[in-house]
């Protein structure tokens, strides 16, 4: 029997059905406004309780609550010599960290660098080791309202060199690779994981490919750092108290330096 979905010339599948219109009804001004002095600079914090360490308790000034259902604090953050950054925590998965993301260019950021954890695909990716994207397997649905359907979405090459550039003068071990972003955690079959390991990913996570197609439709700077957390390359998945991490806090600083370089 014929599939009536698949016939004429409408993709079997909405999430294919890529829309090029530069607007949409609700757009991210329509709920964030510019405000007046904001630094450009942002760190995007995936470690909550980093951002409560550094920005909480008045540390840092809040600028502005972003986010519609679950609002999260936009911090401004002073880092030494007069300068300052943005920082805040973007909650888990794509959709509602692009969401926040899109907020905060709407306030006027225009430079970006995230930084989290992420799942091991490889063998040998010591817990903690940094890695810093220049791709990312787009298996998630974020990416797809942004850019036209492909299966991977490529990173600023010049925003990975600074990123990388920071970490080389710190003397920070890393390896610059390829991601696999999914939405599903809980479906990382063995299959699949062998299967993104074959074409080349060497980390798993849930936010990098919406990030860098939202960065590529909005036109702002956006680099990544990853540390390699949980081990899933093995026959059984590895925890390893990924979440417990010395590197959390040095990460972000990393993060600021490479945002204010961005």
């Amino acid at each position: 029997m014929t599939n009536p979905a698949s016939s004429g010339s409408d993709p079997l599948v909405p999430i294919l059905e890529y829309d090029p219109s530069p607007g949409a009804l609700i757009e991210p001004g329509h709920v964030a406004r510019p405000v007046e002095g904001l630094v450009t600079s942002t760190v995007i914090c995936f470690f909550s309780e980093i951002v409560d360490e550094v920005c909480g308790g008045g540390r840092a000034e809040e600028v502005v609550q972003m986010g519609m259902e679950s609002p999260r604090p936009l911090y401004l953050l002073e880092v030494g010599d007069g300068r300052r950054v943005a920082v805040f925590h973007p909650g888990v998965g794509a959709p509602l960290a692009v969401a926040l993301m899109e907020e905060a260019i709407a306030l006027g950021c225009t430079s970006f660098v995230a930084c989290g954890g992420a799942g091991a695909l490889v063998p040998g990716l010591a817990l903690g080791h940094v890695v810093v994207p220049n791709a990312a397997v787009r298996d998630e649905g974020t990416s797809y309202h942004y850019l036209p359907p492909a299966r991977e979405v490529e990173a600023d090459l010049d925003a990975v060199a600074v990123a990388v550039s920071v970490l080389e003068r710190r003397d920070v071990p890393h390896t610059v690779g390829k991601t696999w972003t999914t939405d599903a955690p809980y479906r990382e079959t063995a299959a699949r994981i062998a299967k993104r390991r074959a074409e080349g990913c060497i980390t798993v996570e849930m936010e990098a490919a919406a990030f860098l197609a939202l960065a590529r439709h909005r036109r702002v700077r956006f680099a990544q750092y990853l540390y390699a957390g949980d081990d899933v390359s093995g026959e059984a998945w590895d925890h390893r108290s990924w979440q417990n991490s010395s590197v959390r806090r040095s990460l972000f600083d990393l993060a600021v330096e490479a945002s204010l370089e961005l």
